[in-house]
């Protein structure tokens, strides 16, 4: 399998890289903005399996160039991807009647508005029979409970959330499925801004080793579906 995956740094998009690479059949291209971080998930990769072809790349999917860039990067490695996992993000922890503004709109542009220009730029390079797994949230799972400070941060995972929806119509002419894990909790850093008391269940690894798992075989069963993926909320 040829697999994209962004946010792939730290967290779970960082293990969930290292449970693809362990499977010598499968080539990822790992994006992140943090060169440094990068290396490093080279190196343990490379540890884990010298046999295992892993491209790192330093990509911002909201300012970078996708024509110039990303896409003949893409192109002279892989040619077509078979899945794409939007796993970047980042969160803010504020009161909602001290958000600005911007604030609400550096989280759509992170969780929303990155993950629309990767699709938009990659599904032509797709396989039939390819998988897009959006890395949503349950705090914009509708029903779930919801916490003081993160409205922003939960408002742009919802957006993400009805995005999947509405692509599953838009992408069956090309045979591409494409679903959101609305992830609980994990033991990220991400969680620790969320949550500075709260000890998950889930650590990082497992939750990277679920991720992984559902893009290579949940499109078999799902499509345009927001899976919630928690034992409690946080």
């Amino acid at each position: 399998m040829n697999i994209v995956i962004t946010g792939a740094s730290s967290g779970v998009g960082f293990e969930a890289v290292l449970d693809l690479i362990l499977d010598s059949k499968h080539k990822v291209i790992a994006l992140a903005r943090t060169q440094e971080k990068l290396k490093t998930l080279y190196d343990i990769a490379k540890g884990l399996n010298p046999d295992c072809t892993l491209y790192p790349a330093q990509f911002d999917i909201v300012h970078d160039d996708y024509p110039n860039g990303l896409i003949p990067f893409i192109e002279e490695r892989f040619g077509k991807i078979d899945i794409l996992i939007n796993n970047a993000g980042s969160l803010i922890n504020k009161p909602f009647m001290e958000l600005s503004q911007i604030d609400f709109a550096d989280m759509l542009q992170s969780n929303l508005l990155g993950h629309v220009k990767m699709i938009q730029n990659l599904v032509p390079l797709m396989n039939e029979n390819s998988h897009i797994v959006n890395i949503g949230s349950m705090g914009g799972f509708q029903g779930s409970v919801k916490f003081p400070g993160l409205s922003a941060y939960s408002a742009s995972k919802g957006a993400l959330h009805i995005l999947t929806e509405c692509l599953a119509p838009e992408l069956l002419d090309r045979k591409i499925s494409i679903n959101c894990l609305a992830l609980g909790s994990a033991q990220t850093e991400m969680l620790e801004k969320a949550f500075p008391e709260f000890q998950s269940p889930i650590a990082a690894f497992e939750m990277g080793k679920y991720i992984a798992d559902f893009a290579l075989t949940g499109h078999k069963f799902f499509n345009g579906k927001i899976i919630p993926v928690a034992q409690n909320t946080p």
